[in-house]
């Protein structure tokens, strides 16, 4: 069985709107510094980067993706001991992060929901998504 599944964040987009707004008004009061201009793309390139989550199980992974595919990552599903339905803390953030208590990695784009996988070796992952419990059950069911 397949899941496949891309998650939006919308803050993130409404964030990149505002941002080019703004950009684009210092550039018309301050002129077009070449230099200015390149970290102001860096910085929009980087928030597009972030403004999506895609999902993806098939029979022997379970891959992520961000944005248009710069950040990417893939979990043998051989690994995953057990994943369960979790809500992140507020704090956790959004993007790629690292949770101390207990340590893990968490990788997410909007909202709290996420399921949480520990794997064979003890790491452990969280993965946001809008949809917890049909990845949690694509998930189940690719490692039973």
């Amino acid at each position: 069985m397949g899941y496949q599944h891309t998650q939006h964040g919308y803050v993130i987009l409404i964030a990149l709107i505002a941002i080019s707004v703004l950009y684009a008004f210092i550039l018309t009061q301050t002129g077009w510094n070449l230099f200015i201009l390149f970290i102001m793309a860096l910085i929009l390139f980087t928030l597009a980067s972030f403004s999506t989550l895609q999902v993806i199980v098939d029979e022997n992974h379970l891959r992520i993706k961000f944005g248009y595919g710069i950040f990417q990552k893939k979990f043998p599903l051989n690994d995953i001991a057990f994943v369960k339905k979790v809500r992140n803390r507020w704090y956790y953030g959004w993007g790629i992060r690292v949770g101390f208590w207990p340590y893990m990695w968490i990788y997410n784009v909007s909202g709290f929901d996420a399921i949480e996988m520990v794997m064979k070796n003890g790491k452990r992952y969280r993965i946001g998504t809008d949809q917890p419990g049909e990845l949690e059950q694509a998930i189940l069911q690719s490692i039973q």
